[in-house]
């Protein structure tokens, strides 16, 4: 544990000299800032020391020129300090909000560029808190430093002048408590750091369980797990709300303890200082300002020993932030650019095994598709159909063997160029709460014809009808993942997307195996209007959609057993036959 934090000690200032890097190109709006937090700190010294002329000279000497000048020097004083303190609280905002709004998009360019295996492996809802919450830690922690470093530093230091000028021998009392305000601070932090921590996990479990819930909700209701959600989300505000009030109590104990020590030093400073007055060089002037620069140094003193806890939450929240940012990119070593597939799509004794699988999911399978044919795999659940489909887009990169479009291997094609020229529609279809429209055109480049094209995709995925009965025809807004839709216009809307992308190699998984007999009509016409002149691979569960496909491939364990044409498969008798004649014996059961 202790060399747990003596690492992230060490790298402490590495975080923050990261999260300053992200500033860099705002430097002459932070210089404003910093130039506005040391006037504004410069006037509070300022005021402290306007009180000795204002008791020497205008109370016990009754001068008249001073009863005039004092209040317009102070008057001067406070207009100045509010000009800089909203030059300072203006910039410091806009500084905040553009760093935010930087690191935001940043993150979110990451995130739409990370590999498929990455969202297998994290939790979504924490994958969100850090792009919503962490970020915001960070700028809060970052411009709070800098307030307390220039403009509470600047303050203290002034004021410490002040005092040490007023009397020098009073003041050494301020440095008394200092060593153990040093300690008091250190020991502490450690704990903040280790509270803030487990908050951005809560945080994380937190919306995670928020998500569920809101995209189960039917399951939710329907299973009786009301109570159940209701139990894990109280349990989870329960831990975030004790986790804050540790670090609140923290942060108390913290300024409490350091405020008491300054309190010890200034009761006496005041038993000294009433003891100087008998001597002649030491006016009530000197008293009042004096004590007037103690007083005010109390609040940028507690700022001081309070940011330890801004501190720490920045430094979790970076380290969070930049151990999010740290994540590779999908692998796109490729260079050659597809025009198209001329030949054949071939696998050569591929090989594929899931990070946490305990076995190859794809085992030395060998296997070919010619352009213009459609190739169905078949099979029972976990035998690995989706995952060769997974493949050949790039989603997971092979184990080892090859995977070849006309020739060339899939690693030296561009990812990009590879995936604009594949259509993919599945059981799990993906729809964004957008216009119908803006589903169907997803991705396409608005090149003035975009409207024709569309309307021409719903017209051949057999959408055209139900869409026109919408109340606002295409530009009706569909909800989170189409939930005012039915399965059936949910999937003729994919159809639609993948007909307007007119990509040379189509993959169908499972498109049907959800719909009622009605709806599975019109999809599989319009899947068949799809498939014309595609090269196209087809993952069926219902054997009866791939009677006519050119080569059906039986999979088992991750391994091909049979591939040949329907009849010839029959022929055999073998797992195919199998197959068939369970699902035959279903349908008339029924």
């Amino acid at each position: 544990m202790s060399d747990k934090k003596k690492i992230s000690l060490q790298d402490s200032y590495k975080l923050y000299k990261r999260m300053w890097s992200y500033m860099a190109e705002y430097w002459k709006k932070f210089i404003i800032s910093v130039v506005a937090m040391v006037v504004a700190a410069a006037t509070e010294p300022a005021f402290a020391r306007v009180m000795k002329p204002l008791i020497d000279k205008g109370f016990i000497d009754q001068d008249k020129t001073a009863i005039i000048v004092t209040p317009l020097l102070v008057m001067a004083i406070f207009l100045v300090r509010a000009i800089a303190s909203y030059i300072n609280d203006y910039m410091t905002n806009w500084l905040s909000g553009s760093v935010v709004e930087k690191m935001r998009r940043i993150m979110f360019d990451r995130l739409l560029k990370l590999p498929v295996q990455y969202y297998d492996n994290n939790n979504s809802g924490r994958i969100m808190s850090r792009i919503l919450f962490d970020v915001t830690q960070i700028t809060e922690a970052g411009f709070n430093i800098v307030t307390v470093t220039f403009k509470d530093g600047v303050t203290v230091i002034a004021l410490l002048g002040l005092l040490f000028y007023t009397d020098w021998q009073l003041t050494l009392f301020c440095f008394v408590t200092l060593p153990f305000v040093l300690v008091l601070v250190r020991v502490l932090s450690h704990r903040l750091r280790k509270l803030s921590h487990h908050n951005q996990q809560q945080y994380g479990e937190m919306t995670q369980i928020i998500t569920e819930a809101v995209q189960g909700q039917k399951v939710v209701k329907l299973f009786g797990g009301v109570n159940y959600e209701e139990g894990r989300f109280s349990k989870s505000v329960a831990s975030i709300k004790t986790n804050n009030v540790k670090q609140a109590a923290t942060s108390s104990l913290n300024s409490g303890v350091s405020q008491f020590l300054v309190a010890c030093a200034l009761g006496m400073i005041l038993y000294f200082a009433a003891s100087k007055s008998k001597s002649s060089h030491f006016t009530a002037g000197d008293f009042v300002s004096f004590i007037t620069a103690m007083i005010m140094i109390f609040a940028p003193i507690k700022r001081i020993t309070s940011v330890t806890q801004s501190l720490q939450k920045g430094l979790t929240a970076a380290e969070s932030v930049f151990e999010f940012l740290d994540n590779h990119e999908e692998l796109n070593g490729g260079t050659q650019k597809l025009n198209g597939i001329k030949d054949s799509i071939t696998l050569k004794n591929v090989v594929f095994r899931y990070s946490t699988s305990e076995r190859n999911i794809i085992d030395d399978v060998s296997l070919e598709v010619n352009v213009g044919k459609t190739v169905a795999l078949v099979g029972s659940s976990g035998s690995g159909k989706t995952t060769i489909a997974n493949l050949i887009p790039r989603f997971y990169n092979i184990k080892s063997g090859e995977i070849l479009i006309d020739g060339v291997n899939l690693v030296d094609i561009e990812i990009n160029s590879l995936r604009e020229k594949i259509a993919l529609v599945s059981q799990d279809v993906v729809l964004f709460n957008d216009t119908v429209y803006n589903n169907i055109a997803y991705g396409l480049k608005n090149d003035g014809s975009s409207y024709d094209k569309v309307v021409e995709a719903a017209q051949l995925a057999n959408a055209i009808e139900f869409i026109e009965q919408l109340p606002d025809g295409f530009d009706t807004m569909i909800g989170e993942n189409g939930t005012r839709l039915s399965g059936g216009q949910k999937q003729r809307l994919a159809i639609a997307r993948a007909i307007l992308k007119n990509a040379p190699l189509l993959i169908l998984d499972e498109a049907t195996s959800a719909l009622d007999n009605q709806s599975e009509k019109l999809v599989q016409e319009a899947l068949d209007r799809l498939m014309k002149q595609r090269t196209t691979i087809v993952i069926a569960h219902r054997l009866s959609t791939v009677l006519h496909a050119d080569k059906i491939v039986v999979m088992e364990r991750g391994r091909i057993v049979e591939e040949g044409r329907h009849d010839e498969l029959l022929a055999k008798g073998g797992a195919y036959a199998s197959l068939y004649n369970v699902q035959e014996n279903w349908v008339k059961e029924e």
